[in-house]
């Protein structure tokens, strides 16, 4: 085994069989922003073998103070996350096998994408999509870890299907955080500590520790840290994980338009508008734009809009989605 790893292998909870194991290893990170970044680096860094990552968002200038991976060049040229992301990976570790997908994480992407991996790592700062996430894993039974994170608090927990109760159990536990970075700002440290809990768990996980899951919460920034366990909280009626699990957030249908958690950001999906579509109108209407291989950005109605090879849109400046709809049926009429 390579000298890259010795320092690891010295380490008496891992050695030479838990160093293979993670090179084994098969893991998907859900979000390439400040938690996805340092988690997937810290991974690749340890030398897992293959890591999937899915994110639908591109580089800005504010994403720089918190998310490692990326640079200004990345910000100028708006490159897709996972694609700056794999990027630079590649340079860490060129052994590494790496799937990474522009897009919005949904349980078709679950499907074709999440059944082989042995662990899910959340890194969003969404409910729903963590919701989501809940039950392909319980239904699956596959590990996943939650990751949160704002202002100066972070909270982890490890989910394990058949030995801990679910997210959906947890939920009215967790601390009740009704903000966002982008509403009320992140600072590094705060993610660093996130991180650092969900890298620990998922080596614990990946070489088949016994553990006991706990909560961990606390601010970085008032030096406050907390734990407690949450074996007992599994309700029998729960949707996910009770003792008739309908698992309702993989059968919800596909909506059209969504919102952005705190980014005042609506995103539209229509396949049917593809790039050569969208160039053509654009011309034809003499909207000016500019485009890289992933994504073509235009203004349209004081809005900013980015659009992504299979017909997804990113329209900036607004939080309704009925709004977004009104614009969509100016612009296209």
């Amino acid at each position: 085994m390579s000298d890259k790893y010795s320092r690891q292998t010295l380490f008496k909870h891992i050695g030479q069989h838990g160093q293979q194991q993670l090179m084994d290893a098969r893991v998907l990170i859900v979000g390439m922003g400040a938690l996805g970044t340092h988690v997937a680096e810290s991974l690749v860094r340890a030398g897992i073998g293959h890591l999937t990552m899915i994110d639908r968002d591109y580089i800005e200038e504010s994403n720089l103070q918190r998310q490692t991976l990326f640079t200004e060049r990345d910000a100028r040229q708006a490159l897709p996350k996972v694609i700056a992301a794999e990027n630079k990976l590649k340079l860490i570790r060129e052994d590494v096998s790496i799937e990474a997908h522009i897009g919005n994480m949904d349980r078709w992407f679950l499907e074709n994408y999440a059944q082989n991996v042995q662990l899910i790592i959340d890194a969003t700062d969404n409910f729903e999509t963590r919701q989501l996430i809940n039950d392909f894993a319980y239904q699956q039974h596959t590990p996943w870890i939650y990751g949160g994170v704002v202002q100066s608090t972070y909270i982890e927990a490890a989910f394990i299907p058949g030995e801990t109760p679910c997210f959906n159990c947890l939920v009215p536990q967790l601390p009740t955080i009704n903000v966002t970075c982008d509403t009320v700002g992140v600072i590094h440290p705060a993610v660093t500590m996130t991180t650092s809990l969900q890298v620990r768990d998922a080596m614990k996980i990946l070489t088949h520790q016994s553990f006991t899951p706990k909560v961990t919460y606390g601010d970085i920034w008032e030096g406050e840290h907390f734990q407690f366990g949450f074996s007992k909280l599994q309700r029998n009626e729960c949707a996910t994980c009770g003792e008739s699990p309908t698992f309702p957030y993989l059968n919800e249908a596909k909506r059209q338009y969504a919102s952005l958690c705190g980014r005042d950001t609506v995103q539209y999906e229509n396949n049917n508008i593809t790039w050569e579509i969208l160039e053509t109108f654009l011309y034809q209407r003499h909207i000016q734009y500019r485009s890289n291989h992933y994504m073509i950005h235009f203004n349209f109605n004081h809005h900013r809009i980015v659009y992504f090879k299979g017909g997804r849109f990113l329209i900036h400046g607004m939080t309704n989605p009925q709004q977004a709809t009104t614009l969509i049926n100016k612009l296209f009429g």
